[in-house]
């Protein structure tokens, strides 16, 4: 299981694999980090493995290759990081720049929680359970992340679900929080 640490800017975390993502932007001025976004993401819906996360993180996803490409075809979306089910990390956004992860949202009484969140996208769907070393690495990065960024704390770290409720779902129900929450400790 690989260590992981923030480069001196913390915008990079070291030795994982980056694929650039145009989906991003500069945060406000005033936006401290603050919050720690996890979704769930498949592509197509339910299958794992392949380019298409890269791809639709990317604006290169090919609405041929599937019919469900054509209905998200014109997206324009990315997230900080990505744990596929074996447990690598691919970085789409450096942490100093604004993810497009979270769209339409609040937290706290706070609308627009890309401007001061951190996402993190597990590779999975709502109703199949996630892999152990999905919550390992997970746990380590979220470790790094709240050592650099204080103002993460426990209760500050939600599913995608609990910002734009009625909205989006994930990571659904088959995440396991109180699991995840103890590998933290």
């Amino acid at each position: 299981m690989p260590l992981f640490e923030l480069e001196a800017d913390h915008g990079w975390l070291k030795e994982v694999r980056r694929v650039p993502s145009p989906n991003c932007d500069a945060r406000p001025a005033d936006a401290r980090i603050s919050l720690l976004v996890i979704h769930g993401i498949s592509l197509p819906p339910g299958q794992y493995g392949g380019p298409y996360i890269d791809q639709l993180f990317t604006n290169t996803l090919n609405p041929d290759e599937h019919p469900y490409f054509r209905e998200i075809q014109n997206l324009h979306v990315s997230s900080h990081l990505m744990i596929n089910r074996q447990g690598a990390v691919t970085q789409y956004v450096p942490f100093n720049k604004r993810a497009w992860h979270a769209g339409e949202s609040e937290f706290g009484g706070r609308k627009a929680c890309n401007d001061f969140s951190i996402g993190i996208e597990l590779e999975g769907c709502d109703e199949q359970p996630y892999e152990r070393g999905q919550y390992e690495v997970l746990a380590k990065v979220t470790k790094v992340l709240t050592n650099c960024w204080k103002d993460i704390e426990r209760d500050r770290i939600v599913g995608h679900c609990d910002v734009a409720p009625g909205r989006k779902t994930d990571p659904g129900a088959a995440f396991e929080w109180e699991y995840f929450f103890r590998l933290l400790v």
